[in-house]
């Protein structure tokens, strides 16, 4: 689950209760001098990664119009703001926080009560509304915003009811979309909108983020989790929610061993998996070996050591790259993939999936 949809845990707080927002420096500042100049866009698209911290600046904005810019005021009325900080204490942020805020309203999947999780999709059912909504004149005088968590999730019913609303923009009406995958918007409402682009986190400072939010994990774990989440900080807390990084350290270690398999290691190890409620888990670990692999892979095609997330990982990818050409790890890549994408699909035993994807590798090691 991406950072943008979790709930609180104790440890990360929901974006919309989230008051601590770092790594996207320019991307603040580009809201901002918007704000100052008194140049507000109707429409912001927030794009990159997930986990990286696009819902938080979705809200972040969010509180800054809605409190007027904070204390300070905007432009022509007042001091220019420096930042969009608005502290937690202020009744803003206390409304939106806990979701009673009349001119604020939030676009996201629904939760399927038959099914007994969240929809695969936004549907128009959520949408009709926004219209209206953006429309009428703000409760308490100034903006009224929409946000849409996530537009890369629309179907095109709902992406066509957004596009007509960004389309009439209403006055003083702010619609802010967030995309993981903004390519699979519509051209037209990505032409709609002002984009902004937040790139991965820098590994200090997921580290440091995950300090703040999980401060019983020692330095080391924190500095594997920052290798294994690649610069994202929702990848970094979703890993050690489930235990990412016990998971990562064993399959390494099985990896490790070929083409001597350990079988009972391998049958121990893949059990962990197959209990119907294991869902989260098996896909965390079905995702770290479609990981591990494709680094793998990298590797062989330039000769590039990536970084070593827990020891003895490295010598491990030189001696597969080098007992293999690069096409045969490809192709066992790709059918490990199909493999593990027809087991979640199709509710095929988790164990024995796993257990054929060791036996794959340890026979190209083999041959």
């Amino acid at each position: 689950m991406a950072i943008e949809e979790q709930e609180d845990d104790g440890a990360f707080p929901q974006p919309r209760r989230n008051d601590h927002f770092i790594g996207h420096t320019e991307a603040e500042k580009t809201v901002l001098d918007a704000w100052n100049s008194q140049r507000m866009h109707h429409a912001w698209l927030l794009c990159g990664p997930r986990g990286v911290g696009k819902a938080t600046l979705a809200y972040r904005i969010a509180r800054f119009v809605l409190s007027g810019g904070g204390d300070q005021g905007a432009g022509l009325f007042g001091d220019c703001p420096e930042g969009l900080h608005i502290d937690a204490d202020n009744p803003v942020f206390r409304r939106i926080a806990g979701g009673g805020h009349g001119d604020l309203k939030v676009i996201e999947r629904q939760y399927d009560e038959k099914k007994k999780r969240l929809q695969g999709e936004i549907t128009v059912d959520s949408v009709r509304t926004v219209g209206n909504f953006m429309s009428k004149t703000a409760a308490e005088g100034g903006w009224r915003i929409v946000i849409v968590d996530a537009a890369d999730e629309l179907n095109r019913n709902a992406a066509n009811a957004i596009l007509k609303v960004l389309e009439e923009p209403p006055a003083n009406a702010m619609m802010i979309l967030i995309a993981h995958q903004p390519g699979k918007l519509l051209p037209t409402i990505r032409s709609r909108c002002r984009r902004l682009n937040l790139g991965v986190l820098e590994d200090h400072q997921v580290v440091g983020l995950l300090g703040r939010y999980c401060p019983d994990l020692d330095l080391d774990d924190r500095d594997a989790l920052s290798g294994l989440a690649e610069g994202s900080i929702g990848r970094a807390l979703q890993l050690h929610d489930v235990g990412g990084l016990e998971f990562y350290t064993e399959m390494v270690r099985l990896l490790a061993a070929l083409p001597d398999a350990d079988v009972l290691a391998q049958h121990k190890f893949a059990e962990r998996f197959s209990p119907a409620d294991r869902d989260a888990a098996f896909a965390t670990v079905t995702g770290l070996l479609h990981w591990w692999l494709g680094r793998l892979i990298r590797f062989a095609a330039t000769g590039q050591a990536p970084r070593e997330v827990i020891e003895g990982e490295l010598p491990a990818m030189q001696r597969m790259a080098a007992v293999q050409p690069l096409d045969q790890w490809i192709e066992v890549w790709e059918k490990i993939s199909e493999l593990m994408s027809a087991t979640r699909g199709l509710h095929l035993d988790r164990k024995q999936a796993l257990l054929n994807a060791f036996f794959m590798l340890e026979e190209t090691m083999r041959n």
